[in-house]
């Protein structure tokens, strides 16, 4: 009788998913294709992955020289460019760990964030010399930062121990081979911005790194090759950058770097001037390029695909780049934690008849999961909820490429025994798996033990003709715990009232969802990243009594 654990295994290789080995293949293989970047400093900057590849051997053997470990924590904060990408891929080929910074932060916010994570070296773009000013003092930790250009661009600075990027590079000839270590070893990290609490850090590995990239680059996902021109506009320390900087030199695709170049104008010029096919970025991106087209005229002869993600796409947008330049528009919704992509609104066969409004409404949806992101909705007793299209609850997700925890053990309530993470978002699902974000798990409106989505009423009181903005809250109510209220801003030079929103409604929602009471006011408060800020409005109107009767 054979051992419990006597069983036969494949003989196949072991070949450790690392990253280093992505820029290796894309140098090999499409060696001559091409990086362009809009540099900081104002030219554009073109080179190919064999380039790439040389210089961030030449990095990673300099990092070496310098006591850089496996493990080591080394912060960039940079905008895309070619010299970004050539640091991560130094700083991953010894084993140490990008640690990407959002620049969008207040200054203590990132002087938390690196001394949470121990940074030993900061690699900083030219724009944020003067916040690296009032930070570096403030992290013990901080050994040397490297400013990515040239001495003839190094300004004066009060910084210790700074050097350009290609003087520090230059000191190395790049014969170097990269370390090889264990695939679950730390890659990346990016910091959460907490909405509440300190920021929580997740830690990518390099496997995780290579399984989600693999997972991005399907033909229902982006669907990339090595014939597309891929632009991500979507910076690299913004959730890990979409993948793109792995699922990029993976397909082989040329790259397009737009720098710090986020305006309408910008981004039409390279976007034009470079033909690119495949672009990805929040919607407030797409809308300044809309908005400057609308201006100024222009086509986007190259462009067939824009991914939209980093919160809800309005419908304008997508049925302006459809009808408008014949540009489609996958909508996409990820997380941090997620590596960041957990879904992609790709048109399945069975709803590859739709058209007009009907098409619209299904990719208002974020849509569908690739292979490695399992997901469920559950109710508050972990009840797992049927796919309808209308039940919703909480949207839980598991994966080689989802967190398993946060660094140093916080935020552990949202990682069960299962391995399932509560993502904190409330969603329905359908019978072909898309999925639709209703709400965040703490804006949703508990009323009676039933759940009522502020966001859809949000978006239909949006389209009102005098409504410019408007967000819904739960207000305590003696009898069914909750109730909704209805916060409205006014167009300009218009005045609903109450009644004309209340019937505009009428037969849009549930008798039951409609808002008990609607206010007006002159400005609903947001967050940095542009979110509704439910916590002040609530915190606002925490007194507010709702009419009885």
């Amino acid at each position: 009788m054979k051992n419990k654990g006597d069983h036969m295994l494949g003989m196949m290789q072991e070949w450790p998913l690392l990253c280093h080995k992505v820029i290796d293949h894309a140098a090999i293989y499409h060696g001559k294709r091409e990086i362009v970047s809009r540099s900081v400093e104002g030219p554009f900057h073109r080179t190919d992955y064999a380039g790439i590849r040389e210089r961030s051997l030449k990095l990673a053997q300099r990092l070496d020289r310098d006591g850089c470990r496996l493990g080591d924590r080394i912060a960039t904060m940079a905008w895309n460019t070619w010299r970004h990408l050539e640091t991560w891929y130094g700083v991953l080929g010894i084993g140490a760990v990008y640690h990407t910074l959002n620049p969008r932060l207040f200054p203590d916010q990132i002087a938390w964030i690196m001394n949470d994570a121990e940074d030993k070296m900061l690699f900083v773009d030219l724009t944020f010399i003067k916040l690296v000013e009032m930070i570096a003092p403030k992290v013990p930790s901080l050994e040397r930062i490297v400013v990515l250009t040239d001495d003839a661009h190094m300004p004066e600075t009060s910084l210790k121990n700074v050097v350009s990027y290609e003087s520090y590079i230059a000191e190395a000839d790049g014969d170097f081979a990269w370390a090889e270590f264990d695939e679950r070893t730390a890659a990346g990290m990016c910091y959460t911005s907490g909405t509440t609490g300190d920021p929580k850090g997740v830690v990518y590995s390099h496997r995780s790194n290579v399984l989600h990239a693999m997972a991005a680059m399907q033909p229902d996902m982006l669907n990339l090759a090595s014939r597309d021109r891929l632009m991500p506009v979507v910076p690299l320390f913004h959730a890990n950058g979409w993948s793109t900087a792995f699922s990029g030199p993976m397909t082989g695709c040329a790259m397009i770097m737009p720098g710090a170049g986020m305006d309408g104008a910008s981004i039409y010029e390279i976007l034009t001037q470079e033909k690119v096919t495949i672009t990805a970025a929040v919607p407030t991106v797409w809308l300044m390029l809309l908005q400057h087209m609308e201006k100024h005229g222009g086509k986007l002869p190259d462009l067939s695909r824009v991914v939209i993600g980093g919160s809800a796409c309005p419908q304008a947008i997508t049925k302006a780049f459809q009808d408008d330049y014949g540009v489609d528009v996958i909508h996409a919704w990820g997380m941090t934690e997620m590596s960041p992509l957990g879904t992609l609104c790709s048109i399945k066969p069975e709803y590859s008849h739709l058209e007009g409004q009907e098409k619209l409404d299904l990719q208002a949806k974020q849509g569908h999961p690739p292979f490695t992101v399992e997901m469920k909705i559950t109710d508050d007793e972990n009840i797992e909820l049927p796919w309808d299209a209308k039940t919703f609850g909480r949207l839980k997700v598991r994966g080689p490429a989802v967190s398993s925890s946060y660094y140093k053990g916080r935020g552990a309530e949202q990682f069960d025994a299962e391995g399932w993470f509560d993502t904190g978002d409330v969603a329905h699902v359908d019978s072909y798996g898309y999925m639709q974000i209703t709400d965040r798990a703490k804006d949703v409106i508990k009323s009676g033990g039933e759940w009522i989505s502020s966001i859809e009423i949000e978006n239909l009181a949006v389209g009102h003709p005098d409504v410019a903005e408007a967000a819904v809250i739960g207000v305590a109510h003696p009898k069914w715990d909750e109730r909704p209220l209805l916060v409205i801003v006014a167009k300009e030079g218009r005045s609903p009232d109450k009644q004309s929103i209340l019937d505009f409604l009428d037969g849009k929602i549930a008798k039951w969802w409609m808002p008990d009471d609607v206010i007006f006011i002159d400005e609903i408060p947001h967050t940095a990243t542009g979110k509704i800020q439910k916590t002040t409005l609530r915190e606002t109107l925490k007194d507010y009594q709702l009419p009885t009767g």
